[in-house]
């Protein structure tokens, strides 16, 4: 008889015994893995780059082209118009993030990636929440730098016309980094949707429809039956409390019927539906296969 082959085995023991023991799945490294994936996609690319182009080019463009009149206008005026002019551009570069955050995890759906990604990391939870992390950090980091450039510009310009913000203020300073935050949270938001559904037609779709057909309707509807119930819940909607992060605080603002939400009031209702959204996915991406 010859003797048992145990060479595979010698060798598999030795391949474990050559692991350091620091090598693991730990956040940090999940992070890393995440934010390699994150700039080594093109349309992560092309998605900030719109959105540093329309901050600042909308800055630009509006700070030389409005002349409030230097000394016509109260304080809060001039501040305000100065906030709008740095904030104007949410509108479009909020939905250039939306679709990248649906792109981000439903492309890997799509190319089958993501079932390497879950098995590194069976819990998947880990994942997800490095995936979300790196998200929300670089699409912070590029609104806030975007956005400090077109105030700097914008602000050069309007200097130059005698009108003078308070730039000290944090009436004036708040709204402009709420805008950051706002894009932020709206990012996490579309990951979600693009974690529940899977799909990138799907999740582009529902997201678009939840921040630009949804309000359409309800003011619509509003309009048409003049319930104020109907008015109150579209404040409720992510568009409409968000855009309480990147609006300025008139002191002589008249109030409103109904359900009224300040800046902080926006923040928790938005931050909220990102993190029940989240929490739903997490949930289906545990359970279902992949």
């Amino acid at each position: 008889m010859s003797a048992p082959n145990t060479a595979p085995a010698q060798q598999h023991r030795h391949r474990e015994a050559a692991v350091p023991d620091s090598v693991g799945l730990s956040f940090p490294r999940l992070v890393r893995s995440e934010w390699i994936k994150l700039r080594s996609i093109r349309s992560t690319v092309w998605c900030y780059a719109i959105l540093v182009l329309l901050t600042i080019a909308m800055a630009v463009l509006l700070g030389a082209v409005i002349d409030q009149g230097a000394g016509q206008l109260p304080q809060d005026a001039v501040n305000g118009g100065f906030v709008n002019i740095n904030t104007v551009s949410v509108s479009l570069t909020a939905l250039v993030v939306g679709v990248l955050g649906v792109l981000i995890i439903s492309g890997e759906y799509a190319t089958g990636q993501v079932r390497s990604t879950f098995t590194a990391d069976p819990g998947r939870i880990g994942v997800v929440l490095a995936k979300a992390f790196v998200l929300a950090l670089a699409t912070f980091v590029v609104s806030v730098v975007s956005t400090g450039i077109g105030v700097a510009i914008s602000a050069g310009l309007q200097v130059s016309k005698d009108i003078h913000p308070e730039f000290s203020d944090p009436a004036v300073w708040m709204p402009i980094l709420g805008a950051s935050v706002y894009v932020t949270l709206v990012a996490l938001f579309a990951y979600g949707i693009g974690l529940l559904v899977r799909s990138s037609a799907g999740g582009i779709a529902i997201t678009l429809g939840i921040f630009l057909v949804l309000p359409v309707i309800l003011s619509v509807f509003g309009q048409l039956t003049e319930a104020q119930w109907v008015t109150d819940l579209a404040r409720f909607l992510p568009s409409a409390a968000g855009a309480e992060l990147y609006t300025y605080a008139y002191d002589g603002a008249g109030s409103q019927p109904g359900v009224v939400l300040n800046g902080w009031g926006g923040f928790a209702v938005l931050a909220g539906e990102v993190v029940v959204i989240g929490a739903i996915a997490m949930a289906a991406a545990r359970r279902r296969d992949v």
